[in-house]
């Protein structure tokens, strides 16, 4: 757990891992996004209140509309509606959504670790859900990753 300057551990919030389908006949895609956003104040230019998803002329503007809020409702509601038409789900679904991305996902490496043989092992593919969109028209999807590279770099 992080802690606050008083030294006082601050509790992490739970990370949402649910499923839908045990099909063995399908792959099993496990979707990731996350809930929080980074901080934000009318003056920092929102014509609204930026934590009030406000509707002008059919686009929607709020806080974590696209990141990442929105493209974890997507996924949500591309189930519901496979559900609603009684269609057959052409995936096993697996959601994590976490709370904590805009702070470097802390706890999620070792939650994954903890669940690596349980709740992913039967995970063929990954989706990434948090990504912007190239133009008004066209989203970007992530369909493969080689893992990230940290470092520092101070110049004097």
């Amino acid at each position: 757990s992080p802690q606050l300057p008083d030294g006082q551990d601050l509790p992490l919030p739970p990370v949402i891992l649910g499923d839908l389908g045990k099909d063995p006949q399908n792959p099993t895609v496990c979707f990731y996004g996350h809930v929080d956003v980074q901080p934000a104040k009318k003056e920092d230019g929102w014509k609204t209140d930026p934590y009030t998803l406000t509707e002008i002329d059919g686009n929607l503007y709020g806080r974590g509309a696209t990141d990442n809020k929105g493209p974890v409702l997507a996924w949500i509601n591309a189930v519901k509606t496979f559900r609603a038409l009684k269609l057959a789900m052409p995936v096993n679904f697996k959601f994590v959504i976490e709370g904590m991305e805009e702070a470097g996902s802390l706890g999620l490496q070792k939650l994954l670790e903890e669940e690596n043989q349980c709740f992913f092992s039967d995970v063929d593919y990954i989706v990434i859900s948090d990504n912007l969109w190239l133009s008004k028209r066209k989203p970007a999807l992530t369909y493969g990753s080689r893992g990230n590279a940290c470092f520092l770099v101070e110049v004097k």
